[in-house]
């Protein structure tokens, strides 16, 4: 920003309107002066909101003077191509009216740019009409920095993850072969790609919740879902978000389940079956998250004559570890697996 002479006039008036204020506001304005936390006043009667007091923190903050600053417009000294919504955050803030506080971008007397917070507090006179905006600046250079560092240390992690699945998978192959059935190895191979795939999902996630469809999309995918006109599954439910040890439990359940019927179930049937998944958090006994996957026009089924490792990891597995109960039945039309657990609190994906 060039010193420019015309503005002197404006810039004077300026200088006098915050003597004014100051006199008004005295201590309040020391404060402001004083304070480590980069202030401004602008004035809220003109469209274009002109700074008319900065203290010495705003200008260490962007290098500019305070002649560089009185008389120019607020947004003059945003960075070029802001977000959207924050622009707009910041328009509500003036007109007090905000539902938050914005974070924008300042930028510097050399070019540089600044991430920071920014908070609007509108000032009144004394028939209660706004007059002046009080805007303060947190400046979240240090807070972003940390973020990345975070980014990539879970980054590292997700990777050094997926490599020590790879392994265990390599070490069963490696360690069975020649000493159990091909397709006892191929089982559990499968098994520990369906636990990698979840810990990805999770680890995209920053090991945050994520949503039930979610963990079906990944763990079904191999098994037809979202194969266009030849899916065989039937799914409803809003996208409960779940806590990264319920997802990777969920995600262990899924793919028994899906392996199951195609073994035995919906699945084996490559015309006929159908698979109903469908879940809701209802109100009983405080929050409860009811899951039903039903399978239909499949083979008739009966009760296993031993129970296997899948049935054993959603039986006791699921009930142990979410604190649920499941009820599996063997129906002659189709096996039905009932799933009920305590649901997360905010558990449903809020609309992008």
């Amino acid at each position: 920003m060039q010193n420019d002479p015309d503005k002197s006039g404006s810039q004077k008036a300026a200088e006098d309107e915050v003597e004014g204020f100051k006199q008004e506001l005295g201590p309040f304005v020391v404060a402001a002066e004083t304070t480590r936390m980069a202030m401004v006043f602008t004035d809220a009667k003109k469209a274009d909101e002109p700074i008319i007091f900065a203290n010495d923190s705003f200008l260490s903050l962007t290098g500019f003077t305070r002649n560089n600053v009185l008389g120019e417009t607020f947004k003059s000294f945003l960075a070029p191509n802001c977000d959207a919504r924050a622009l707009e955050q910041l328009e509500a803030a003036f007109k007090d009216a905000s539902d938050g506080d914005p974070e924008l971008c300042l930028k510097r007397q050399d070019g540089s740019i600044i991430p920071t917070s920014v908070f609007v507090s509108p000032v009144c006179d004394e028939r209660g009409d706004l007059v002046q905006n009080f805007v303060s600046f947190v400046d979240l250079t240090k807070h972003r920095q940390e973020q990345a560092h975070l980014r990539f240390l879970l980054d590292e992690l997700n990777h050094r993850t997926q490599n020590t699945l790879a392994t265990v998978m390599a070490i069963i192959g490696q360690t069975l072969r020649g000493m159990a059935d091909d397709d006892l190895i191929a089982k559990l191979e499968k098994r520990v790609l369906a636990l990698s795939k979840a810990n990805s999902l999770l680890g995209a996630e920053n090991w945050d919740r994520v949503g039930v469809r979610d963990v079906l999309d990944r763990i079904l995918a191999p098994f037809g879902l979202n194969n266009g006109q030849d899916c065989k599954f039937a799914i409803r439910g809003e996208n409960v978000r779940l806590q990264p040890k319920v997802a990777l439990t969920f995600a262990m359940v899924f793919h028994e389940l899906a392996t199951n019927a195609v073994q035995y179930g919906a699945l084996s049937e490559p015309d006929a079956g159908l698979i109903e998944i469908e879940w809701s958090v209802e109100p009983a006994q405080g929050r409860e998250l009811r899951l039903r996957w039903r399978e239909v026009g499949g083979p008739s089924v009966g009760p296993p004559q031993h129970k296997g490792f899948g049935s054993r990891l959603i039986e006791r597995g699921l009930a142990q570890e979410l604190n649920g109960s499941v009820q599996l039945t063997y129906d002659p039309s189709g096996f039905v697996c009932e799933i009920k657990m305590p649901a997360p609190q905010e558990s449903v994906q809020a609309p992008s």
